[in-house]
């Protein structure tokens, strides 16, 4: 007992500004409890009364057609919508109980049956969400374009202006002119009425100046700080990319992001939103680099949803062509070494049959060193990060001559006009056209076909179907998931042509998925924290940045992994001191009514007459949050916090207390059994 002292010392010495608030103490106290919880190797089952465990619930209607055998219909409910969605929300348990566990799972896994108008409602605030890449980069320009824009607009107006000068010169000449004729004998004034006319349309064909928003505030604002509207500071002050409605290019990210939180929150299509992210983090693109920022929207739009349940092959082929990835990972610089000598070589053919059997003196050689500058060579990071990363794994059997073939046959695939349509293109004068070896295969389809051959290759090979199994088997079952469970997701991959769909239900129709030791097993990254705990509590949200900015404060800022890895999803990479803090500090902010733009309603989940009793109160959220089920360390902590002024709202002295219900259900959500999933 004496060391757990000194150890909760520390660590207020550790994080000092946490002892400047009762409330700062509470979290501080609790974290040090969710350390000691998480960090140590525990069974899943810890929290489990040792009854519970022995006790074999009864066959239940609502779990028909599920190989359900070890948890009660209430746990095999939470699991699923742990597991399969973004967490529960008041009402959902019953509701899925109604319905039949079996019956909801098949809706999510056909996500298109779902009506999800009200959630497509929310998302009109958005409107970078359905402008094509060419509008993103036009409107929501760099502030250096926007200064190029600005010149050449100013320009323009300086030639309409010296257009109109020599128009009006003009006329005053001939007026002049028109003077001098009458004078000396008389003249037409008509035509000097005519001349005048003509002058009108000249004047008017110049184009108008379009007003053209100058870049504001300090340069860092503009583009300096990546990570500021994602990540950073105090997630209840608003972005200057979004409190003035500018015209930013951060504004582009950051309508991805509170889409993105939108729709985890109130999608009926849960799993759809699950496997969205699940995929985007597999084909991670980083928005911090470049014009990366513009290609997002429809990389998340049109590559990523719409392949997100459909066959693995059709969704690395849209990857691969999404300028997005392209630009990531460099591919649209690649090029066959060669290419330029052969551009060179057919320049001068061209021009020899043009001259035809006239000798003309050659041209002199263009300056050596500037066309070396402009040679493009081979580029590796798509190839390796292709068979790495994307398909077979780390452990997949290629080997460094197999990266640098499959970088060959993707050579030509680039990125038509990068800062202005950023459209897929093939450019076969860059494409290496002899034979390549991948894998022991050769690949000699010709031009583009060379690289859609590779992916063809790559999406049936066996370690590819074993490493997507082993993913999909840790984001949904455990950290470690059973090798027969991931064996039997393969052989269905493999079976199925690349079947994500069918791969999620050998998964969900196993006994693994439902095994004692598979729930409460996985440990919530910081999105699915912030999205569960506002799902659990009901939350009314208005204005979602404060939600995306506590994500990144938590520790996972959204688009902005830099690595293609993507975000860990395993417990160690999540649990830490810091970590903790930030997300019972969260809990405790969103449950209080201390976050803006959203509404949360405690006292209705809890009722209006647990305000009277702390212990009550307790008790109820509990039930309500954790599904009643909270291991014993838990409860004594949370205990001990019960006679606190700031649960009671009153003086040590007052006889009269009254308990904050938001201070109670912020530390529910704060434990280590709302921690995992």
């Amino acid at each position: 007992m004496r060391s757990q002292k000194r150890s909760a010392s520390a660590l207020f010495q550790r994080f000092p500004a946490i002892s400047a608030t009762p409330r700062s103490l509470l979290a501080a106290i609790l974290s040090f409890t969710c350390i000691l919880s998480l960090t140590i190797e525990l069974p899943a089952s810890a929290a489990i009364p040792a009854a519970a465990k022995d006790k074999k619930p009864k066959t239940d209607p609502a779990l028909k057609g599920l190989p359900i055998t070890e948890l009660s219909p209430d746990e095999a409910i939470l699991h699923a919508l742990n597991r399969l969605a973004y967490g529960p929300r008041p009402g959902d348990v019953e509701r899925v109980r109604q319905m039949g566990l079996a019956k909801w799972i098949e809706q999510q896994l056909n996500p298109n049956s779902i009506d999800d108008k009200a959630m497509e409602a929310r998302l009109q605030d958005y409107p970078t969400l359905r402008l094509s890449t060419a509008k993103l980069i036009d409107q929501y320009p760099q502030p250096k374009q926007a200064e190029k824009q600005a010149e050449k607009q100013a320009q323009a107006q300086t030639k309409q202006e010296q257009r109109r000068a020599d128009a009006a010169a003009e006329t005053v000449s001939r007026d002049t002119q028109a003077a001098q004729g009458q004078a000396a004998g008389g003249g037409d004034a008509e035509a000097t009425q005519q001349s005048a006319a003509n002058a009108k349309p000249e004047m008017s064909d110049a184009p108008a100046p379009m007003k053209q928003e100058q870049p504001k505030g300090n340069p860092a604002a503009n583009g300096g700080r990546k990570r500021d509207v994602l990540g950073g500071g105090d997630p209840n002050n608003v972005p200057p990319a979004i409190a003035d409605d500018s015209k930013r290019p951060q504004r582009v990210v950051a309508e991805l992001g509170m889409a993105k939180v939108t729709r985890a929150i109130y999608s009926e299509r849960q799993l759809q939103q699950v496997m969205d992210d699940f995929w985007f983090n597999h084909f991670n693109v980083f928005a911090g680099k470049g014009e990366d920022r513009y290609y997002l929207t429809s990389y998340e739009r049109d590559v990523i949803e719409p392949h997100a349940l459909g066959k693995f092959k059709d969704l690395v082929t849209a990857t691969a062509k999404s300028p997005a990835m392209l630009f990531y990972l460099d591919n649209f610089l690649s090029a066959d070494p060669r290419a330029a000598q052969r551009q060179a070589a057919e320049r001068a053919m061209r021009q020899q049959r043009r001259r035809g059997r006239f000798v003309w003196p050659p041209r002199p050689p263009a300056n050596p060193q500037q066309a070396k500058k402009n040679e493009r060579g081979l580029n590796e990071n798509y190839g390796r990060e292709l068979m790495e990363l994307h398909t077979l794994g780390v452990d997949g059997g290629y080997t460094q001559k197999d990266v640098t073939e499959v970088a060959r046959c993707f050579t030509g695939w680039t990125i038509d006009k990068p800062r202005q349509y950023a459209d897929f293109k093939f450019d076969d004068k860059l494409h290496d056209p002899d034979p390549k070896i991948v894998l022991g295969k050769k690949i000699h389809a010709g031009g583009m076909k060379d690289g859609e051959q590779v992916i063809d290759l790559l999406a049936h090979h066996p370690s590819t179907a074993k490493f997507i199994s082993t993913k999909l088997a840790r984001r949904f079952v455990s950290d470690n998931p059973p090798p027969a469970l991931v064996n039997r997701m393969a052989r269905t991959f493999q079976s199925s042509d690349g079947d994500i769909r069918a791969v999620l239900k050998t998964m969900i129709w196993s006994p693994e998925f439902w095994s004692r030791e598979s729930y409460h097993a996985k440990i919530k990254t910081p999105f699915e924290l912030v999205i569960s705990a506002v799902r659990a509590l009901g939350t009314d949200v208005d204005t979602p940045m404060p939600l995306v900015q506590w994500v990144g404060r938590i520790g996972e800022p959204l688009y902005q992994c830099q690595p293609p890895t993507g975000y860990a999803d395993k417990a160690d990479a999540w649990v830490n001191t810091g970590a903790l803090l930030n997300r019972l500090n969260y809990s405790l902010a969103l449950a209080g009514n201390k976050m803006r733009g959203a509404r949360t309603d405690v006292p209705s989940l809890l009722g209006l007459d647990s305000s009277a009793d702390p212990k009550t109160a307790l008790d109820r959220a509990v039930q309500v949050f954790l599904g009643g089920q909270a291991g014993p360390t838990t409860v004594e902590t949370l205990e001990k916090q019960l006679d606190n002024p700031q649960v009671l709202q009153a003086k040590l002295d007052d006889p009269r207390k009254q308990v904050d219900l938001g201070v109670v259900a912020g530390l529910v959500l704060g434990a280590p059994e709302f921690q995992r999933r």
